[in-house]
């Protein structure tokens, strides 16, 4: 707890009215990236406490939406959606799925698939790590599911062994590829965040931000 107040973007996130420190992360890939645009349609993968939601719906604008998926029950968010279930789970999409109907009719899917999900830290890396990588595996499942051609994933995941493996099954899926740290990740994680954008069915030759 000390150590949480002494963050600065902690308190930035108190000052502003954010739900988690989180949100900056999410930012500062935005600003880096442009994965997300005005009117886009985003799904938030592990969603609570809601961070990541919030800095999305200011990003896509009234015109957008944003669709939370977590396990645990997320606090309203107007006007984004909350669906309480596993995203692994064939009911769980089916209602993200039914949501972005709702909020586009033309059924083209979602312009962003976004994960800031972490496993429930053990204390052992090797294990934390581990599952990690399962968690971004899920979740890179789930946006190949959703994504409409051409759209933006981004995921969390700590570095470490089948790392590079995830990594280049991003690859597979995605035109652009790039791991960022952002700044708001603190100094001691070893989080990183894979970056894709362009999204394609297959395989092909990927390009890479020098």
């Amino acid at each position: 707890m000390r150590q949480r107040r002494e963050d600065a973007f902690w308190k930035k996130a108190k000052r502003e009215g954010y739900r988690s420190r989180a949100a900056y992360k999410l930012m500062q890939v935005q600003a880096r990236y442009r994965i997300l645009r005005r009117g886009g349609l985003v799904v938030d993968l592990g969603a609570a406490p809601g961070g990541w939601s919030q800095a999305a719906l200011e990003i896509v604008g009234e015109r957008g939406g944003v669709i939370g998926v977590d396990l645990d029950k997320v606090r309203k968010l107007p006007p984004a959606r909350f669906i309480k279930g596993d995203m692994t789970r064939p009911e769980t999409l089916a209602e993200v799925r039914q949501a972005l109907r709702e909020l586009r009719p033309t059924g083209r899917g979602a312009d962003a698939v976004i994960s800031d999900m972490s496993p429930n830290i053990s204390g052992v890396y090797s294990v934390d790590q581990a599952r990690s990588v399962v968690l971004s595996r899920k979740a890179l499942g789930t946006a190949r599911a959703l994504l409409r051609p051409g759209g933006s994933f981004c995921v969390k995941v700590f570095e470490g062994e089948d790392f590079a493996r995830l990594l280049a099954d991003v690859r597979r899926s995605f035109a652009f590829v790039k791991v960022h740290s952002p700044e708001a990740s603190r100094a001691q994680s070893s989080e990183v965040y894979i970056v894709a954008k362009g999204f394609r069915r297959g395989t092909g030759r990927m390009r890479e931000e020098e």
